[in-house]
């Protein structure tokens, strides 16, 4: 089975079809995926996107997460599967800050 990822990329449409073949393919890291695009919980600030996780937020850059999941396990987590999915349909909220200027303006903000 073909990465259904590259088969968005390539502009099929993420229908039922395509949302059964994540989840076919990348498992629950995949549901998990579609779950935060639905929930609007993808955030593009000017240097990266952030994930707003079930314990966090977490940074996230090409290949590359801040979370727990990717640093034990290394491979693709739920939230760079997600970043994907919202860079290609549009699905995520753009933020005209650069994140720590987010991290410092907001009530609470916590470092990474």
């Amino acid at each position: 089975m073909s990465d259904p990822l590259q088969d968005l990329t390539d502009g099929h449409p993420l229908n039922d079809w395509m949302r059964k073949r994540i989840c076919a393919y990348y498992k629950s890291r995949g549901q998990k995926a579609l779950a935060i695009v639905d929930h609007g919980r993808v955030k593009r600030y000017r240097d990266f996107f952030v994930v707003v996780g079930d314990t966090g937020k977490y940074v996230v850059e090409d290949e590359f997460c801040s979370c727990d999941d990717f640093l034990h396990r290394g491979g693709r987590c739920a939230h760079i599967l997600a970043v994907k999915v919202a860079r290609v349909t549009g699905r995520f909220e753009l933020i005209d800050l650069w994140y720590h200027e987010d991290l410092n303006t907001a009530p609470g903000g916590t470092a990474l």
